[in-house]
């Protein structure tokens, strides 16, 4: 069952579903802001959706998902529901994902890639901390 959010920005939006598809999809919608094709690892995605109009960007998938970028050595949660409104090189209002630090899950609000530090991905939490990484961290696992 989708959030209140989702309802909300669903009208006029374009609504892909099943796993196969989903992930094609974002994976397409990452490319095109110039983002790593690998920021969302998800399986079983059961819908994702897209509101151009209002760059309101949405996947469901069946469970809770933790990820472990090796790269960086950097553990993250998917909740059932993700979503954020995108632009080109960001994701923002994230909700639905959390990353570890120490011991502690904070709750990840912002993803961005600025032009003058190109090959690095910025992310914010909700407590105003952000850390920088290589971007390639986050590519698709072949």
């Amino acid at each position: 069952m989708a959030s209140q959010i989702v309802e909300t920005h669903c009208a006029g939006a374009e609504v892909i579903n099943g796993d196969a598809a989903g992930k094609k999809k974002s994976i397409e919608l990452l490319q095109e802001l110039g983002l790593p094709k690998g920021l969302f690892p998800l399986d079983n995605i059961e819908e994702f959706g897209y509101n151009r109009a209002s760059g309101f960007m949405w996947i469901l998938h069946r469970k809770k998902k933790e990820h472990t970028f090796k790269k960086i050595k950097q553990t993250v949660s998917y909740a059932t529901e993700v979503s954020a409104f995108v632009e080109k090189g960001k994701l923002k209002k994230i909700a639905g994902v959390k990353t570890k630090e120490l011991m502690l899950w904070l709750s990840v609000v912002e993803v961005y890639i600025e032009e003058s530090s190109a090959g690095k991905i910025t992310f914010k939490t909700g407590t105003g901390l952000s850390d920088s990484f290589d971007a390639s961290a986050f590519e698709l696992d072949m």
